[in-house]
């Protein structure tokens, strides 16, 4: 690139170079990458179409470009995700934030804010996007969130501590409620577990296929394993009357449903749908005779 290159021109060919490598949105794809190698806000980006960027910003530019040529997510690229109105530290080590996974947070926060104190649980919590979600958005919460990565969980109490709320969020290393004492019991046990197949591995784009932790992807041959699990001992983890929040993959719905059904042990099982209209979780309470007992 000449000195000639200025934002305007870095913006016009890396959006063409990246739609020719397959991205679904260059344009911003390309501004936020060229906003980080500035280290500016994107909305800059406008003032300043006639600026010729510095050698540094050149350089750190087209390395910027080359990996996300290879399918390398943005995400991971700039270090950084909105997820329901806040900024989250992402790495490759934990699942990068998706908008589907903001219904499951709007299901949370409706079940809880009537609750003076709500006690949460949030099962898989990856960068602690819905602990600290819901932490942010219920002062009064007390939340609990686990996770069978060490790496992950140092990326959870990170983005905890930047958002202030360390201190009401307890980080548990472990398989899913195996951290947790038999006697632990909260308002809402809510989950984005893996839920794709294994054999859908070589259908993902490349982005996630190559670059994002497969433990958090993949839950066995049907992927309904891990929500099953949950399913089957969630009900020993909840208050009476309390919720089970659970994200799915739309064509789950009535497994997930069916599973919930067969056990007995919850009442008033919902399906939620996402902004597009597809099934995103499933809503349940624990039953009366669970509730009894």
């Amino acid at each position: 690139m000449s000195d000639e290159w200025t934002v305007r021109r870095i913006i016009d060919w890396t959006t063409a170079h990246l739609k020719k490598h397959g991205s679904d949105t260059p344009r911003l794809e390309t501004e936020i990458l060229l906003a980080h190698a500035r280290g500016c806000r994107r909305i800059e980006l406008y003032t300043r179409f006639d600026e010729v960027l510095s050698e540094k910003e050149r350089s750190t530019m087209r390395d910027l470009v080359r990996r996300r040529a290879q399918s390398e997510p943005v995400a991971y690229l700039v270090g950084h995700r909105e997820f329901f109105g806040l900024d989250f530290r992402v790495t490759p080590a934990v699942l990068i934030p998706r908008p589907d996974t903001e219904t499951l947070v709007v299901e949370l926060l409706d079940v809880a804010k009537p609750l003076a104190a709500p006690r949460i649980l949030d099962i898989g919590t990856g960068s602690g996007c819905i602990a600290i979600a819901a932490a942010v958005n219920l002062p009064n919460a007390q939340i609990t969130a686990t996770d069978a990565s060490e790496a992950a969980l140092a990326v959870a109490r990170e983005n905890a501590a930047n958002h202030k709320v360390a201190e009401r969020i307890r980080f548990l290393s472990g398989d899913l409620f195996r951290p947790l004492e038999p006697i632990e019991r909260f308002d809402i046990v809510a989950s984005n577990p893996p839920y794709i197949a294994d054999h859908e591995k070589e259908t993902l784009q490349n982005d996630v296929r190559k670059y994002e932790p497969h433990e958090a992807l993949f839950s066995g041959p049907t992927g309904l394993e891990t929500l099953f699990r949950i399913v089957d001992q969630a009900h020993d983890f909840l208050n009476a009357g309390g919720t089970l929040l659970l994200e799915i993959s739309p064509e789950q719905a009535s497994a997930v449903v069916g599973r919930m059904e067969a056990s007995a042990k919850y009442r008033d099982i919902r399906v939620v749908k996402d902004v597009p209209g597809l099934a995103r979780v499933v809503r349940a309470q624990l039953s009366e005779t669970e509730t009894a007992a």
